[in-house]
């Protein structure tokens, strides 16, 4: 049986994100305005959100794990809440 570490949601804050949602593959379903130069395709010839050789999102600052496109990031990333179920577990995970 694997053990599985869990995290108070109040542990979970801007100030404590560790920006895990940034390495997984983020389509791009909607129109939100996202740079081209962040946009690649996969592939199955979908949109998506570029990656770097590091393998975080091409948007996220590195220095302080905030993203440079926030008021433009995809809808996925938009409904990915801090501190839900999905975050906690891309936390663990990692």
């Amino acid at each position: 049986m694997i053990a599985i570490k869990t995290l108070p949601t109040s542990d979970v804050t801007c100030a404590t994100c560790l920006a895990c949602c940034c390495r997984l593959e983020v389509m791009i379903i909607s129109d939100t305005g996202v740079p081209q130069e962040h946009i690649e395709t996969n592939e199955w010839g979908s949109e998506v959100m570029k990656r770097l050789d590091d393998g975080w999102c091409s948007a996220l600052n590195r220095d302080n794990l905030m993203c440079n496109i926030y008021e433009n990031r995809p809808w996925i990333c938009r409904e990915f809440e801090m501190g839900s179920e999905e975050c906690i577990a891309e936390r663990n995970a990692n």
